[in-house]
């Protein structure tokens, strides 16, 4: 990998971790345009933008990380825990799912539901705004939806996103309560990978490639995560569910 890709790279992991279009399946078809192989360096370059995202997280929701908001990240807590159990259950199970075929089939059903709930979402007075006041009844079901971002192309973010709306919090916040529930999903993933592949990801690694990578993922990471929200002030996600329709009918053809 050189500078050039590391900046392609941490600019598509940045812009597509947080929003409901999958990382996974851009990663696959920027990396294979790009011509990389799955070794070990790219596994760590990997894991490091994604670091840098989960540090976008942080700077961007810096007051949210307080002991002062022990309630919120106990909810937090409870959505995180059917995705954990059920990930680490069934890892070789769900490893074995993955395709570009697969890929290309979620984007399609994931954008044909952000239509569905679009057609009849209506935001009433009672709906949640403040991501502190979920319930934990709340962020348990949105943690029960999140278990289908398992599915490779599904997307995190989407499946958390319409949990959220389905069980009464507004466009703005369930993107918001998906974007803290990235930070302990994240954490795990890519805290699980330096853990097992500890003593070969950095051996002939290039840091000058991880450092710019690291630096592009977070600034690219930071800035979507605050124009993604200006965009739900105005707009609804019928946008992304048509993109995402259209993107795995595109992955199908290029497979």
């Amino acid at each position: 990998m050189d500078i050039f890709q590391s900046i392609i790279m941490g600019v598509v992991e940045g812009f597509t971790e947080f929003l409901p279009i999958s990382s996974t399946g851009h990663m696959i078809i920027v990396g294979d345009w790009l011509g990389l192989e799955q070794n070990h360096f790219v596994k760590a370059y990997e894991i490091i933008i994604q670091f840098a995202a989960i540090l976008a997280v942080v700077l961007n929701y810096k007051e949210k990380f307080s002991p002062k908001k022990i309630n919120l990240w106990m909810k937090l807590a409870v959505a995180f825990v059917p995705l954990g159990a059920v990930g680490f259950l069934f890892a070789k199970q769900i490893k074995a799912l993955f395709s570009v075929e697969i890929v290309a089939l979620m984007f399609i059903i994931g954008g044909i539901v952000f239509l569905a709930v679009e057609k009849f979402y209506k935001p009433k007075e009672h709906f949640v705004d403040d991501v502190e006041k979920v319930s934990y009844k709340q962020a348990l079901w949105i943690g029960i939806a999140q278990i289908f971002a398992l599915i490779p192309g599904t997307s995190r973010a989407g499946a958390s996103i319409i949990g959220a709306m389905l069980v009464g919090l507004t466009r703005k916040a369930s993107a918001e309560f998906s974007f803290l529930l990235a930070f302990p999903v994240m954490c795990a993933t890519t805290g699980y990978d330096l853990l097992k592949h500890k003593s070969e990801l950095f051996s002939d690694a290039n840091f000058s490639v991880l450092a710019v990578g690291f630096v592009v993922s977070f600034v690219i990471a930071y800035a979507t995560i605050k124009l993604f929200l200006k965009f739900l002030e105005k707009f609804t996600f019928v946008a992304f569910g048509i993109y995402r329709i259209l993107f795995g009918i595109a992955l199908l053809l290029y497979a």
